[in-house]
């Protein structure tokens, strides 16, 4: 049971990370568009957020500090000071993104417009994080973002052409009459998604909250290897059901709705029901996750005491970053702006930013001072190294393939 529960953060940060409401977006419009052409984008976002949450990981288990401690004290305050005004940017647009998610989720199931329901889930967001459990949280919000499956058996339900689908798979080339620079910006999106910056300030924050030590190295190893390649999956089923069941229509996917058209042709209104649950687990457990990591971040580089474990009349700034960063993001959210919109500058802001948040892990990872003899090793670099190289691609063209092609249109 222990080590269920010590899986659970694996399948939080990987469910949060990986089918937040930017994945959803990605998934679905990109499947709808590409078919699974762009599966190797994919691919290497699993890769790459899988090595580089290792690191984290490994780093924090070894050393007892939290990331942002340690790239602090690696770098020095100034480089540090850039990396977290990067890194709260970007996770306070995508915790307005996901907030607005849950909001479209519930208007998808209520018929009321999304904005009657973003101070109330602020609300709701802003309570469970005060008062209910890191495990409860982990725990109840992770496998319900599992419920995603049903995109994948929605595939099995529709008969596709599997042999379409395997072209399409291993054609990694924009379809005839595509434009190449449009097909591109799809692909740093949804290599944004996958490797969120968040993802891995979360991830290695709670393995400090949950006092993670050299000797489970292997046990923390397991989980960043079952947990993201997890992620993905789901991501794929989104994509895949999107493939067989958009792809032939020409349809331009612009919402949740339609989104969810391939399991609502699979399994009516049951299927559909699923749907609308595993949304809502993976949007609220990705705002929990972009939340605490504001807080996380703000408290290691300051050196608060921070944690959601710790009470919050010991953590008290912590708990105020907290509240101010969810009061940003409603407030932002409800002046009526586009939560899709939101989530598509989102992912193109965090491409720009990955270079600040996985440069510094790859550099403290290899420091013995802090990591002995678990410091890199040569795969590990050479991976790491490889997937730096992919990251600096995707933030140098963000900008340019987006004022390109006009957002992909």
């Amino acid at each position: 049971m222990k080590k269920l529960l010590t899986l659970a953060l694996a399948i939080l940060s990987a469910v949060g990370g990986f089918v937040d409401i930017g994945d959803v977006v990605a998934g679905g419009t990109i499947g709808a568009r590409y078919g699974l052409a762009l599966l190797w984008v994919l691919i290497l976002g699993v890769i790459g957020v899988a090595c580089y949450a290792e690191m984290a990981g490994r780093v924090v288990a070894v050393s007892g500090r939290p990331l942002f401690d340690l790239v602090r004290e690696r770098l020095g305050p100034t480089a540090a000071l850039w990396n977290l005004l990067a890194t709260m940017f970007v996770t306070l647009l995508t915790l307005g993104a996901q907030i607005g998610g849950i909001a479209l989720v519930i208007e998808l199931a209520s018929d009321i417009p999304h904005v009657v329901w973003v101070i109330p889930i602020g609300l709701v967001v802003w309570f469970v994080l005060w008062r209910v459990k890191f495990q409860t949280i982990e725990s109840v919000f992770g496998f319900a973002g599992l419920t995603i499956l049903v995109f994948a058996l929605s595939i099995w339900w529709l008969d596709p052409n599997w042999s379409e689908l395997f072209a399409q798979a291993t054609r990694p080339a924009p379809p005839a009459g595509e434009p190449v620079p449009t097909y591109f910006y799809h692909a740093v999106a949804l290599f944004a998604s996958a490797m969120t910056p968040y993802t891995v300030l979360f991830f290695s924050s709670g393995g400090v909250e949950e006092g993670w030590k050299p000797s489970q190295l292997r046990q923390q190893r397991l989980n960043v290897m079952l947990g993201f390649p997890l992620g993905g999956v789901l991501s794929l089923g989104i994509m895949a059901a999107a493939a067989v069941a958009l792809e032939p229509t020409g349809m331009d996917v612009s919402t949740l709705g339609q989104i969810m058209l391939p399991v609502a042709l699979a399994f009516g209104v049951v299927g559909v029901a699923a749907a609308l649950l595993g949304f809502l687990g993976a949007t609220l457990g990705a705002t929990f996750e972009a939340a605490l990591s504001c807080g996380y971040a703000l408290g290691q580089y300051f050196g608060w005491t921070w944690g959601k474990r710790v009470a919050p009349e010991r953590a008290a700034r912590f708990h105020v970053s907290l509240m101010v960063s969810l009061a940003i993001a409603v407030l932002f959210i409800q002046t009526g702006v586009d939560p899709i919109l939101v989530t598509e500058y989102s992912l193109l802001f965090s491409a720009v930013a990955l270079p600040l948040t996985y440069l510094p892990v790859l550099v403290v990872a290899n420091d013995r001072t802090y990591m002995g003899e678990h410091v890199n090793g040569r795969f590990g670099n050479f991976v790491g190294v490889s997937m730096l190289v992919v990251v600096v691609v995707a933030a140098v063209t963000a900008i340019p393939l987006m004022i390109g092609t006009g957002m992909g249109a």
